[in-house]
């Protein structure tokens, strides 16, 4: 597999993978000269290439990250600073994510947007909402379709379990919870070896 900071050209499903938004939009874009590119000759396919997409990440302030470093990217959302530290500590040393934190829900928006995480690690009970609430505006936006939500509680009944998923939440799991099962969750709804 040629890793994303070794490619030259890129689909316009890569690049819905890369930037964090629909392939959809990436069509769009490229329909409306936004996105630079060239059409497979003889085909509907298009193509990007790099310089091209970098172009395109920049201009709209998505993250070059991910294209760079080929990492995944992980947004923990917790008031304990404890369960925080855990989780930065652990997913570094894994080494396969780029991690960002936030202990509020209103945090966990900004975070959202300027990160835009792979996969979300959300703590139920938060100072200022609840994780329904989180998960439903994520659901709410395109641009975070491919975004995975795994949801961490010691208090939550099974009601708000069942609303969490109808939110679309992909994981729960209950506090305490054993962090490499966590870990292999993150990797298995990620699709990382």
């Amino acid at each position: 597999m040629v890793r994303s900071e070794q490619k030259t050209v890129f689909t316009t499903g890569e690049v819905a993978g890369i930037c964090k938004i629909s392939q959809q939009t990436v069509i769009r874009c490229f329909d409306s000269g936004r996105l630079k590119g060239f059409r497979v000759p003889g085909s509907r396919f298009r193509r990007i290439p790099r310089d091209a997409l970098v172009s395109f990440m920049k201009n709209n302030q998505i993250p070059l990250d991910q294209l760079e470093s080929g990492k995944k990217r992980v947004l923990v959302v917790d008031d304990d600073e404890a369960i925080i530290d855990m989780f930065r500590e652990l997913l570094r040393r894994d080494g396969r994510f780029e991690i960002q934190t936030a202990s509020t829900g209103y945090d966990a928006g900004i975070a959202t947007e300027q990160f835009r995480p792979d996969i979300l690690i959300l703590d139920y009970k938060l100072p200022d909402i609840n994780g329904t609430a989180v998960c439903r505006t994520i659901r709410s936006n395109s641009n975070f379709e491919h975004m995975r939500i795994i949801c961490i509680s010691g208090v939550a009944d099974p009601d708000e379990i069942e609303e969490l998923h109808s939110a679309g939440i992909d994981e729960f799991i209950r506090k305490p919870f054993d962090i490499n099962l966590v870990i292999s969750k993150i990797a298995e709804l990620l699709n990382l070896s």
